[in-house]
């Protein structure tokens, strides 16, 4: 009888309920969540924005290929090589020309007749200059005289939250064009091996498909607007395993103004090396009850650290009220100061909490101390 009552049951809802199913979870007393999974509209509206906003970004997004030396050997003679990744055209008020937005990894050495722009209609550029930040991996290939592209919009990644839905646009493998979908899965990622050139890391990580020749396309959000620049990927085959890297569009945006304005990027520093990984077994040791804060390894001689009294084994644990999660954030804080500027840090030494003052210095005019 209980079957068959299950069977008359399950009948009638069938009957009853062909558009929609409510699954309530609870007894009916004490029920307040109530899930509801409706027609296929939703759905639907989801696969149209899709459309939409790869229908207004995709016709400016480029495939970019250079023609790139490179030496065998430190004594053998000098090669080419063809690289090619993709790149998103934009124009800003800073300058009157449209120009390109793409990884400098892409084009790094290559001379601007060296390098070929191709939109989504066939038409081929090549930039007029090229203006480029290693340290970001961010490079502007400009367009003097071009005239009649299309544009993306510039939108805010620091409202780009985690399980935000992304539309990733590029050229992997030369398949210009190419539309991939994800999420953000992280923000303000840093502990990420790119290269000695890539100094400033603060990435937003997305599991939308990103290959090789995908760096430099966009990442977009369902506004239609990019957010990030897309440059890198971990695998261990070469391809896409669902933990692509993009650079903030703000981080993108203060490179590019100073680049427009005065052809290179001024930064700041302090002059001390510091611990890639630490670890929190280290900060058991050093008497930290988290693991915080940036591990001074090294401080060189002649440098604001060292005039502000820094040692190795201290860790940085605030800067000007903010609190210092990493090394990496360090470095890119840091970064971001003006020259002769005086910052006021907080630091463990000898478990317990010093205060120290510095005077900002200028990268530029000292980075060559502290290359390898």
């Amino acid at each position: 009888m209980k079957r068959i009552l299950l069977v008359c049951f399950l009948a009638a809802c069938s009957w009853c309920g062909g558009s929609s199913v409510m699954m309530q979870i609870g007894s009916p007393a004490n029920a307040q969540t109530k899930y509801y999974l409706t027609s296929q509209e939703p759905l639907a509206a989801l696969s149209e924005r899709f459309e939409a906003v790869a229908n207004k970004v995709a016709p400016a997004v480029v495939l970019v290929e250079a023609i790139k030396p490179v030496k065998t050997s430190p004594q053998g003679p000098t090669k080419t090589i063809e690289e090619s990744g993709s790149g998103v055209i934009i124009r800003a008020d800073l300058h009157p020309s449209f120009f390109v937005i793409t990884n400098n990894h892409v084009i790094a050495q290559a001379k601007p007749d060296q390098i070929t722009i191709q939109l989504a209609d066939g038409r081929i550029f090549r930039p007029t200059r090229i203006l480029a930040d290693p340290e970001t991996d961010i490079a502007l290939l400009i367009l003097d005289g071009a005239t009649n592209l299309p544009t993306a919009l510039l939108g805010n990644s620091d409202s780009a939250r985690v399980g935000r839905w992304v539309l990733a646009i590029g050229s992997p493998f030369g398949l210009n064009q190419t539309v991939t979908h994800g999420i953000i899965s992280a923000r303000e990622r840093g502990q990420v091996s790119l290269g000695n050139t890539i100094r400033i890391k603060d990435f937003l990580q997305t599991d939308a498909a990103i290959n090789p020749g995908s760096s430099g396309g966009p990442l977009v959000d369902l506004q239609g607007e990019v957010i990030g620049i897309n440059t890198a990927i971990a695998s261990h085959n070469g391809s896409s395993s669902g933990v692509a890297f993009s650079i903030p569009i703000n981080l993108v945006r203060r490179v590019m103004k100073q680049l427009l304005q005065q052809g290179n990027v001024s930064r700041g520093y302090l002059g001390m090396q510091l611990a890639q990984h630490f670890e929190a077994q280290d900060a058991l040791k050093l008497g930290l009850d988290r693991l915080r804060g940036a591990l001074v390894e090294r401080v060189y001689p002649d440098t604001p650290a060292g005039a502000a009294g820094l040692k190795p084994g201290d860790v940085v644990l605030q800067v000007d009220n903010l609190a210092i999660r990493n090394e990496n954030h360090l470095i890119n804080l840091i970064s971001g100061f003006t020259p002769g500027q005086r910052i006021r840090m907080m630091v463990w030494r000898d478990r317990n909490v010093i205060t120290l003052e510095a005077i900002v210095g200028d990268w530029a005019g000292a980075q060559n101390r502290f290359k390898e």
